[in-house]
């Protein structure tokens, strides 16, 4: 709903700064993501979880480009989840508040339907082969992927914002 009365590049530049401190972040620390070291058990944990579940989805909602990277991060830096766990649970999330937004689009009138379902249908595809990978290759595979997903993301945004 905010999204719908901001213009819509306001936020370009945070975005881009956020994701070189997330790239930041995981290149400095090789260790972080490993393995599974859950930083609270019970409802400290699930507190934790709330919260960034919450700010994530309202990132969605709000703008959308990065939400399965922070989510990523959030996860494996804020809750101490693997890579290869943080980036199975980001999937479901970010399923769950991509079909929040577009609820809310859709009332706008917003989405180009046929555009989305094409993109769709060749994301499902790309999500199953990307997964079988993932889960074959383990959690330092997703973090070198994630690292290179978020320079891209950087690198694509930047040119964006600069060009």
């Amino acid at each position: 709903m905010v999204a719908t009365a901001l213009p819509p590049g306001v936020f370009r530049p945070v975005i881009l700064v956020a994701l070189v401190l997330v790239a930041g972040y995981t290149v400095a620390r090789p260790d972080v993501g490993r393995a599974t070291d859950l930083r609270w058990t019970g409802r400290r944990h699930l507190a934790a979880a709330l919260a960034l579940g919450v700010a994530i989805g309202f990132y969605d909602g709000l703008l959308g480009p990065g939400t399965g990277t922070f989510l990523v991060i959030g996860l494996v830096a804020l809750l101490g989840y693997a890579f290869l766990e943080a980036s199975a649970s980001a999937k479901i999330v970010n399923t769950a508040t991509n079909l929040g937004a577009l609820v809310v689009f859709a009332l706008e009138g917003a989405p180009l339907w046929k555009l989305g379902f094409v993109v769709g249908v060749a994301n499902v595809a790309g999500a199953y082969l990307g997964a079988r990978m993932a889960v074959a290759r383990g959690s330092a595979f997703v973090r070198v992927v994630f690292v290179v997903v978020v320079g891209a993301l950087i690198v694509r945004l930047g040119w964006d914002a600069f060009a």
